[in-house]
């Protein structure tokens, strides 16, 4: 049977080839600059060079759990040091959905419009299953990231307790060093030890929404003792009265507090990241405080008090890794373990063997 010279309907036509979407000589350069590996004299260089790059390579260099990262970044770090601590810090912390990002955004650019270099340190929760961050700050704070006067620095939380990333600390110091004189750190604000996030900065601001609570909630204590002010933010539209109910509510709540080592009161305040109302005075909120505590000279003292703390942190961090990773500790570990699982020893005797083991060795 001769066959049928007509196409099916359902052929296909041939198509129209595409222009190559990469340059060749680009993904070349790329992949070299990704195998050379800058010194620490390099990146030291331009971080005071003002350079964001190398501040973004250093900060990965910081937070690397590579043992062979640690003396490079140390060395950047203590190289950094007599640069930093020219800045101001302010932590902002609330529940997830209150807008911390979009008032961060709305917050940065007033601060850049005013000639300040503010730098950003989102720390983004880790899942406790598959360990891993979304990190998208950057793409909520679209504006913010094309300021010139901005750096913005997602981080994983991993396992930290109240949302501070392990080595935000370290990266305060080097964002100093690069020209940053307003460093801003977001909290996951998961109401867990938020204590590590006030031991780092040095005006603490609470984001809350109308509607989350009465004034009972407001004299709750933990983080309402360690706000030095209280932002009820999304006071816009037809939520404007109810955030002015809440500010009412909470400037109650804050009077029943005892006073502050810092001789400041702190107050409630309502402001729109969407319109912008209320953000300018949330700058001057905070400029009045810094202008009272370098009078009376609190700020030094709490920057010295925090070093100290930070210096006893570092010391408990690294004698807890140094204790798993000892290579007795991590074969005996496993074994304690399903003896404990069996009941044929508690918890605590065997955490006593452990730690004898360890420090006999």
């Amino acid at each position: 049977m001769e066959q049928s010279s007509k196409k099916s309907a359902l052929s296909e036509k041939d198509g129209v080839n595409q222009p190559q979407s990469l340059s060749n000589s680009s993904v070349e350069v790329i992949k070299q600059m990704r195998r050379k590996q800058p010194s620490a004299q390099e990146l030291i260089d331009g971080i005071l060079a003002k350079d964001k790059v190398a501040l973004s390579r250093a900060i990965t260099l910081v937070e690397s759990t590579n043992p062979e990262h640690l003396e490079k970044a140390n060395t950047i770090i203590q190289a950094c040091l007599p640069h930093a601590n020219k800045s101001i810090r302010i932590g902002i912390t609330g529940v997830p959905g209150v807008g911390k990002s979009t008032f961060i955004e709305a917050f940065g650019k007033h601060i850049t419009s005013l000639g300040r270099k503010v730098a950003v340190l989102a720390v983004d929760p880790s899942s406790t299953i598959s360990h891993g961050s979304i990190l998208g700050d950057k793409t909520r704070m679209e504006e913010l990231v094309k300021d010139e006067n901005a750096f913005i620095r997602p981080s994983a939380s991993g396992e930290t307790l109240g949302g501070v990333a392990r080595k935000t600390r370290e990266t305060i110091i080097l964002c100093e060093a690069c020209g940053f004189d307003t460093i801003i750190i977001e909290t996951v604000g998961v109401g867990q030890s938020e204590t590590a996030v006030h031991s780092m900065v040095d005006f603490f601001l609470l984001l809350k929404i109308s509607g989350a609570g009465d004034e009972l909630q407001g004299i709750k204590r933990g983080i309402m003792e360690m706000a030095d002010a209280i932002l009820i933010n999304k006071a816009d539209g037809d939520n404007i009265a109810k955030a002015k109910l809440a500010k009412t509510e909470f400037n109650r709540a804050l009077h029943l507090f005892p006073a502050k080592q810092s001789g400041w009161i702190p107050t409630a305040a309502t402001c729109s990241s969407y319109t912008k109302e209320g953000i300018d005075t949330v700058w001057k909120t905070i400029s009045d405080y810094f202008e009272l505590v370098k009078t009376n000279h609190y700020f030094e003292e709490k920057r010295q008090n925090q070093n100290q703390f930070w210096m006893m942190e570092t010391i408990n961090e690294q004698l807890k890794s140094n204790f798993y990773n000892h290579p007795e500790i991590i074969k005996l570990l496993e074994e304690n373990k399903k003896a404990v699982q069996n009941d044929e020893i508690s918890p605590f005797a065997a955490a006593m063997n452990l730690l004898k083991k360890y420090f006999k060795s």
